[in-house]
């Protein structure tokens, strides 16, 4: 039934990601809080669906934690969820991405109408200009920059180095830190489709402060934490799904 149903969100995403899609493609003179607000219907439709198809809610925590001004969001990664749940629970953002993925059909038109950080990981050290001048540009708008440190999705347990470009990015622009950790993997792994109802829980964890900070100081304390509090959250959820 948990499979069915999990198809069945997938189906209706599916669907319902097209008149998006062709929507971006028109919307692109519109300013860029206006693009976020309608594309982003689309996500926040999901995140419903998610919860009246499959059983999936949200809980937030730490939310007294988010300043006021644009910040750079660290993540741990661990499904697909993340990536458009998190549009629904902190304030406009863009993410750092692959180049490659603007260029998926459909998807990757409503995803360039979001101004994502968009990189090109074959050029090595100008990537990392890359992100450093379209991250700044950004925050300067006051768009938050959302990366996931770990380069991509690490499965229930798992940890992977932190990379530290995010941390460059904080360095550099003296902007704030937000660590983030979720338990999102219990309920929808890596590489699959949403598994079993339950709740995903996120924390929000207290700011860390960059400015006089190398980035290597401010990536360990971001991974300390997020890697702490995200064992602690699976640790607890799992001994409730048990």
């Amino acid at each position: 039934m948990n499979r069915l149903r999990a198809w069945l969100w997938v189906a209706i995403a599916t669907i319902t990601m097209i008149p998006f899609a062709l929507l971006s493609l028109v919307i692109g003179p519109l300013s860029f809080p206006r693009r976020y607000y309608i594309i982003t219907r689309w996500t926040r439709l999901l995140l419903w669906l998610l919860r009246v198809i499959c059983g999936i809610r949200v809980e937030v925590e730490g939310a007294e934690h988010l300043p006021q001004h644009a910040a750079v969001i660290l993540s741990k990664h661990q499904s697909a969820w993340e990536t458009f749940a998190f549009q629904a629970i902190f304030p406009p953002q863009v993410w750092v991405l692959k180049r490659e993925l603007l260029r998926i059909p459909f998807f990757g038109w409503g995803l360039k109408a979001l101004e994502p950080v968009a990189i090109d990981r074959s050029k090595g050290r100008q990537a990392g200009s890359q992100l450093l001048e379209q991250g700044a540009e950004r925050l300067s708008r006051g768009i938050w920059v959302v990366i996931f440190p770990e380069g991509t999705r690490a499965a229930v347990g798992e940890h992977k180095r932190f990379k530290t470009g995010g941390a460059r990015l904080a360095a550099h622009t003296g902007a704030t830190v937000v660590p983030v950790a979720h338990n999102a993997g219990l309920v929808w792994p890596r590489r699959s489709a949403p598994a079993r109802p339950g709740v995903i829980t996120v924390s929000i964890g207290p700011v860390i402060d960059s400015r006089g900070r190398s980035a290597e100081d401010i990536n360990a304390e971001a991974e300390a934490w997020i890697e702490a509090r995200t064992r602690e959250l699976e640790a607890k959820a799992s001994g409730a799904l048990a």
